[in-house]
């Protein structure tokens, strides 16, 4: 069979694994976002806590992908989506915590104080100074998680999550090549999209003379 007529063939299922996986990921990183940011603007006012939080969660960066899906479905009790989206939220959640805790801890002391000066209370501090400026290094954290996820998200199809990595199960199975790519180039594929449009939205929110 040609590459033309195997991509014919599968055409209808790579979308649906498509989507099966777009959705994997937007699942777990608006956990992780939601989660994550307001963890990490309350941290940044407890700053012994936010080492041991950050300690625990690069605890969990160590533990293999394999074994924590395999762990949290024995916790679980399920396959699928349940496990899957507690691994990738796992994972997910240190690079933006991280970043969101350093972002909005580099605003120069002057310019805190300047505000301060005009009148702004702390939290109209965190708002309307700490946090736009924090914006750029916050969006490199999603950009990390993102690609992490959507990489990650490829072993769930062993424990039957569905998504790109189904194909690469079958073509591990069948010792098809063919059927390995196609799970493994629209997986890079998205990884590469997503990571080039977040650096796009980090580039927008530099304010202007910034790094």
């Amino acid at each position: 069979m040609t590459w033309s007529a195997f991509l014919v063939a599968h055409w209808a299922d790579l979308w649906w694994r498509f989507g099966e996986h777009v959705a994997l990921c937007a699942c777990t990183l608006s956990a992780a976002c939601l989660i994550a940011l307001p963890l990490g603007v309350w941290l940044t006012r407890l700053p012994r806590t936010a080492g041991a939080v950050l300690g625990l969660c690069s605890v969990v960066q160590t533990v293999p992908s394999l074994a924590l899906l395999g762990f949290l479905m024995v916790i679980t009790g399920r396959i699928g989506w349940v496990p899957s989206v507690l691994a990738l939220f796992l994972y997910a959640l240190l690079p933006i915590l991280r970043n969101t805790i350093v972002g909005l801890g580099t605003t120069p002391p002057p310019v805190r104080q300047a505000a301060t000066a005009l009148g702004m209370t702390a939290d109209q501090v965190l708002w309307q100074v700490s946090l736009p400026l924090a914006m750029p290094v916050v969006f490199a954290g999603l950009r990390t998680a993102a690609v992490w996820t959507i990489g990650t998200a490829t072993l769930c199809a062993f424990i039957g999550a569905g998504g790109l990595g189904v194909f690469i199960n079958r073509g591990i199975e069948t010792v098809d090549a063919r059927m390995v790519l196609l799970g493994v180039v629209p997986a890079a594929t998205l990884a590469l999209v997503v990571d080039a449009l977040f650096a796009w939205c980090g580039r927008r929110l530099t304010p202007p003379g910034g790094p």
